[in-house]
C-alpha cells in the first residue's frame, strides 16, 4: 500500500507541475498577481497533487469493481428491460451528481439572469446521457457498429444547429457533453462497459470495451439542442467569478476551510446515489465478498477525499487564477494579446494529464489493449491534442470565429477516419475526447477564455463557451491518427513474417533440387 501511494503521488505531482511552473513564470513576466491570488493558486497546486493521487487510488479500487460487476451481472441476466432500466437510473444519478456539470450549469444561470436555468440545464442534461447510457448498452449487446451510430446522431446534431436552433446555445451544447463526462462519471461507466464487454467473447468483446462515454457525449449535445428550441438566454450579463481579497493568511485558511464544506456536500451527494445502488446490488446478488465490500468501502473514502481536496484546489485555486490570466493576457496590447495562442496550447499540452478520469481511461486502455496502446503513449495523443484544442480556442476568442466553422470540419474529419482505423481505436479515441474535458478544464480553461473575453468586450456565451467542446474534439483526432500508425507498422510487420517465409520455403525448395 505504501509503495502504491507514493506512486500516486508521484504520477500527480509529475502532472500538476508543469502547469505551476508555467503560471508561475507568467506571474513574475507577462502577468503580474497580487500576493493573496498567487498563494491561493500555491495551495490550490498542493491540494490537486494530494487529490489526485487519492481519487485514483479510489477510483481503482472501488468505482471500477462496482461498475464491471454490475455491468456483468446485467450481461448475464439477458433482460433487456432491466439492462435498459437500470442503465438509464445509472445515467440520471451519476450525471446529476458531476460537479463539472454544476460548475458550467451555474455559470450558465449567472449569465441568463434566471436562477431556474441551472437546474433546468442540469435535468435536461442528465436525462440525454440516462437515454444515451441505454442506447450504448443496447449497441454492445446487439453489436450495432459505433461509427454507424456516431455518424448518425452528429448528423441531426448539426442538422438542429443550423434550422432550428439558437447560435446562443451552439457552444453550450457541445461544451455540454464534455463537462458531463468528468470524475464520477467516467470510473462507473467505463466499468459497466467493460463488465458488459467481457461477457462476449473474443475480438468483438474487445472492441465494444470503449464507446460508452462517447455516445454519453452525445446525449447532452442533443438535449440541450432540443432546450434551446423552447428556451432563450438573454437579459443576464456574465462577469466572471468574485476574486475576495486575501490580505493574511487566516483569510486564506477561511476561503479553503468554506471551500472544503461546500465540496464536501457536493461530492456527498454526488456519491450517495452509487452507494445505495451497489448496498441494493449486493444485498440483492451477494456479488462480492465481506473482505472486498470493506475494500470497496475504502476505496469510497479515498474517492470522497480525493475529490473533495481536488475539487477544492481547482475552484478556489485554480480558478480565480485562470480567470486573471485570461484578463491580463489579453489586456497587452493589439500585437502581444496573441501571444494567448502559444501559452494556451502549452498549457493544453500537461493540463490534461491533471484530470483525474484521464488516468482512469489510460489504465484501462492498457489493460483491454494487453499493452498494445500504452498509457504513456495515450498521454501523449491527449496532450498533442488539447494542446491544439486550446490553441483554436484562443484563435477564436481573439477573432471571432463561429464556432461551427471549427466543430463541422473537425467532425467530418473524426468521423471519415472511423472507416481506416481498427475498431477499437474508434471506441478509444472518441470515448477519450469526453474524458479530457473534466474538471481542469470547467475550472481553469473556461475561466482563462472567460478573462480574455471581459477583458475584449466579447460575448462570454458565444466566444468562451466552446472551448472545452474543441477539447473534446481534438484528441478523438489525434488518437485515431496514432490508430492509423498502429495499423500501418501491424501490416508492415505482417509483410515482413510473410515476406521471411516465402524466403526460407524458397531457399528450402532450392536446397531439396539441388541435392535431387
Amino acid at each position: 500500500m505504501q509503495n502504491l501511494i507514493k506512486s500516486k503521488l508521484s504520477e500527480s505531482f509529475s502532472s500538476i507541475i508543469p502547469i505551476a511552473l508555467i503560471v508561475a513564470a507568467l506571474a513574475v513576466t507577462l502577468t503580474p498577481m497580487e500576493p493573496g491570488i498567487f498563494l491561493l493558486f500555491v495551495f490550490g497546486v498542493v491540494c490537486l497533487i494530494f487529490g489526485l493521487s487519492l481519487f485514483t487510488m479510489g477510483a481503482e479500487m472501488s468505482m471500477q469493481t462496482i461498475g464491471s460487476k454490475i455491468g456483468a451481472y446485467l450481461a448475464k441476466s439477458n433482460k433487456i428491460w432491466l439492462i435498459a432500466l437500470v442503465s438509464f437510473l445509472i445515467g440520471i444519478f451519476v450525471t446529476i451528481s458531476e460537479p463539472d456539470l454544476q460548475i458550467l450549469a451555474k455559470q450558465v444561470a449567472d449569465l441568463s439572469g434566471n436562477a431556474d436555468m441551472m437546474l433546468i440545464l442540469t435535468l435536461t442534461i442528465s436525462v440525454g446521457v440516462g437515454i444515451f447510457l441505454v442506447i450504448g448498452m443496447l449497441r454492445i449487446l446487439f453489436k450495432i457498429s459505433l461509427s454507424l451510430l456516431l455518424i448518425i446522431f452528429y448528423i441531426i446534431t448539426f442538422g438542429l444547429c443550423v434550422f432550428f436552433v439558437s447560435p446562443d446555445f451552439w457552444a453550450l451544447a457541445f461544451d455540454s457533453g464534455g463537462v458531463t463526462t468528468g470524475p464520477m462519471t467516467v470510473p462507473f461507466i467505463m466499468a459497466i462497459g467493460a463488465g458488459v464487454s467481457s461477457m462476449r467473447s473474443g475480438e468483438e468483446g474487445h472492441d465494444d470495451a470503449f464507446g460508452l462515454v462517447s455516445l454519453c457525449s452525445v446525449g447532452p449535445i442533443l438535449s440541450v439542442m432540443i432546450l434551446g428550441i423552447c428556451f432563450s438566454i438573454e437579459g443576464g450579463s456574465y462577469v466572471g467569478a468574485p476574486i475576495e481579497q486575501i490580505i493574511d493568511t487566516q483569510d486564506l485558511t477561511v476561503r479553503y476551510l468554506h471551500g472544503i464544506a461546500d465540496h464536501a456536500k457536493e461530492i456527498a451527494i454526488a456519491l450517495l446515489p452509487i452507494i445505495v445502488f451497489a448496498l441494493l446490488f449486493q444485498l440483492l446478488t451477494r456479488a462480492f465478498t465481506a473482505r472486498k465490500m470493506l475494500r470497496i468501502g475504502i476505496g469510497l473514502l479515498y474517492t470522497f477525499v480525493g475529490l473533495v481536496i481536488f475539487l477544492t484546489g481547482a475552484n478556489e485555486g485554480f480558478l480565480p487564477v485562470g480567470q486573471e490570466l485570461g484578463r491580463a493576457l489579453a489586456s497587452l496590447g493589439d500585437i502581444w494579446k496573441w501571444v494567448l495562442l502559444p501559452i494556451g496550447m502549452l498549457l493544453g499540452y500537461f493540463i490534461v494529464n491533471a484530470e483525474p478520469a484521464v488516468y482512469v481511461l489510460n489504465k484501462q486502455v492498457e489493460q483491454i489493449t494487453a499493452g498494445a496502446i500504452s498509457a504513456s503513449t495515450m498521454r501523449l495523443a491527449l496532450s498533442v491534442g488539447v494542446s491544439a484544442a486550446l490553441g483554436l480556442s484562443m484563435l477564436r476568442v481573439l477573432t471571432g470565429i463561429n464556432v461551427l466553422w471549427i466543430l463541422v470540419p473537425g467532425y467530418i474529419i473524426a468521423l471519415g477516419l472511423t472507416f481506416f482505423v481498427p475498431k477499437f481505436f474508434v471506441g478509444i479515441a472518441f470515448d477519450s475526447g469526453g474524458v479530457a474535458s473534466g474538471a481542469m478544464m470547467s475550472a481553469f480553461v473556461l475561466p482563462l477564455a472567460t478573462g480574455a473575453c471581459l477583458a475584449l468586450g466579447e460575448s462570454v456565451m458565444t466566444q468562451a463557451f466552446g472551448c472545452v467542446a474543441f477539447v473534446a474534439l481534438t484528441p478523438i483526432i489525434s488518437i485515431q491518427v496514432c490508430g492509423l500508425i498502429y495499423n500501418y507498422k501491424s501490416r508492415q510487420a505482417v509483410s515482413r513474417f510473410i515476406s521471411e517465409q516465402e524466403y526460407f520455403i524458397d531457399y528450402t525448395t532450392e536446397k531439396e533440387e539441388v541435392r535431387s
